[in-house]
């Protein structure tokens, strides 16, 4: 919200922020109940992975914010087939420095290679519908809809893995829900066009120009008139 505000001079309603306070907040209850909580098995240090969290959360939310600039005052087909394109070349780059025992050690089969393909139609459809949202609602909408996303993580470890979940992330998740509707209940700011001089008239006044031009027109034709007689 910062960044569309400072880059895309964004104007946002009070509904808006205070959507966007209430977000913030459920994610400042997950980071908390990450520190706090003993009565379950964590990982080993916590808050160095909360710091990395925030820290791909602040670079993920500065793409968006371009991409969002490139969505509205570029072509957007343009722009998916370029990401498609330098995507593809600096993830091989990435996969073949940095996972590259890794995949060597993958036996390729065809379950083997199910996932793979789910995993890519996911993101191809995910950056496909990107853009169409980055062009109605934005990239704060878009980044806020995401914190709902730790949702998923604990159903997982509560039904795959079977582990405690604190309850402070319910509550987290509840204050992203409420946030979010506040959020999208509010309506952007928009430079309004100013009205036309004449729409503001008094309806009385209206129809006095409008006798004032017929009387006018009239008497063109009656001038008109007499010179052809003459």
């Amino acid at each position: 919200m910062l960044l569309t505000w400072l880059f895309l001079k964004t104007k946002y309603r009070f509904k808006k922020i205070t959507g966007v306070v209430v977000c913030v907040a459920g994610l400042v209850l997950v980071v908390f109940s990450d520190v706090h909580a003993g009565d379950r098995a964590g990982g080993s240090n916590p808050r160095k992975g909360d710091i990395l969290v925030i820290a791909g959360a602040t670079l993920y939310a500065i793409s968006n914010v371009s991409e969002e600039f490139l969505v509205k005052n570029a072509d957007r087909v343009e722009l998916m087939a370029m990401l498609g394109l330098f995507g593809g070349i600096i993830s091989a780059i990435q996969i073949s420095i940095l996972e590259r025992n890794e995949l060597k050690s993958i036996h390729w089969s065809a379950e083997a290679a199910l996932p793979f393909v789910g995993f890519a139609v996911a993101m191809f459809m995910f950056y496909s519908l990107v853009p169409v949202l980055l062009k109605i609602n934005g990239s704060t909408m878009l980044n806020l809809s995401l914190l709902t996303s730790d949702m998923w993580a604990v159903l997982i470890r509560i039904f795959a893995y079977h582990e405690k979940v604190d309850w402070i992330y319910f509550v987290a998740f509840g204050a992203v829900t409420v946030g979010l509707i506040i959020y999208s209940g509010g309506d952007r700011d928009e430079e309004q066009q100013p009205p036309n001089a004449g729409d503001d008239l008094h309806p009385a006044v209206k129809q006095d120009e409008e006798v004032n031009s017929g009387n006018q027109s009239k008497g063109t034709v009656a001038g008109s008139s007499k010179t052809w007689v003459a």
